[in-house]
């Protein structure tokens, strides 16, 4: 037997093994209780939104806070009950951070014309929620972070070498971009092409709103951690750079500053209330 014949042999066993993985994947995706769960993270990251609204809101009116994921979690962890929402958080988040890793290793069902275009969005989708149930994770097990600190540490150890600044400045840059993409699809209603359906009547225009302003005030949100990203590594000052929540108390050094900062937390927290119905009509 020649060479080619094992090579083809153990490439077919490749291709075998992974249509197994594969079909695997497909029918633990297509089990209701896998879904119900995946749908929970919907829920999961809309209350954080919606309590980092709330700080941010608290921010613009005088008040103290950490307007950020680690600080809405951190509020979660002191309510009756909240060991028991920390592990739900992060059953249901890493669920459904590994069902958007899947869509985008192999493949999107929603049948687009630009498949890469729905892969790289799941891969984003899975980033997101992946960090979500990290988040959980650390308050559930009793060594919770700040979110603010470790964006100040990873951007100093970026920041010491030549390739760790490009990095810097390429994810300021994404962060802009995935802004432009949030607005632009906020006020299109774009997003709603992810949807199966919504609400009749009053509440379903109530959902329009809140996703048309919940997905421009994230918009919004993402700009100024993108734009505080680029700022902080011009100039090559880590402390400039700690996350959401600096990016938001940015605002109160503008004009106006309280009155924006007060508008992108309503907004903020728009979104976090169209997340808990996206948990129902999101297309999965």
């Amino acid at each position: 037997m020649g060479a080619d014949d094992h090579m083809n042999k153990a490439g077919n066993a490749v291709s075998r093994g992974a249509d197994s993985v594969g079909d695997a994947v497909d029918d633990a995706k297509d089990s209701p209780a896998v879904r119900v769960v995946a749908r929970a993270g919907f829920v999961a990251l809309g209350l954080i939104h919606l309590l980092i609204g709330i700080i941010a809101l608290g921010i613009a009116l005088g008040s103290s806070g950490q307007a950020d994921q680690s600080g809405a979690v951190g509020q979660m962890a002191a309510t009756p009950g909240g060991a028991v929402l920390l592990w739900a958080g992060l059953i249901a988040c890493g669920v459904l951070a590994l069902y958007m890793a899947s869509d985008a290793v192999m493949g999107w069902s929603g049948g687009s014309s630009k498949p890469w275009m729905n892969r790289l969005k799941a891969a984003g989708q899975a980033i997101v929620f992946a960090v979500a149930a990290v988040t959980f994770g650390s308050f559930a097990l009793s060594r919770p972070s700040s979110s603010s600190e470790k964006s100040r540490s990873t951007s100093a150890d970026l920041m010491s070498s030549t390739p760790g600044t490009v990095l810097l400045v390429i994810i300021g840059v994404a962060l802009l971009a995935a802004a432009g993409t949030y607005v632009f699809m906020g006020i299109t209603r774009k997003y709603e092409k992810n949807l199966r359906g919504k609400p009749s009547g009053a509440l379903g225009d109530a959902f329009t709103i809140l996703g048309v302003v919940g997905y421009c005030a994230k918009g919004v949100a993402l700009g100024a951690v993108g734009l505080l990203i680029l700022i902080a590594t011009a100039a090559h000052d880590p402390s400039q750079q700690g996350g959401l929540d600096s990016a938001l108390k940015a605002f109160l050094k503008q004009p106006f500053g309280g009155w924006v900062l007060g508008f992108v937390s309503l907004g903020l927290m728009a979104y976090g209330i169209y997340s808990l119905f996206r948990s129902r009509y999101q297309r999965l």
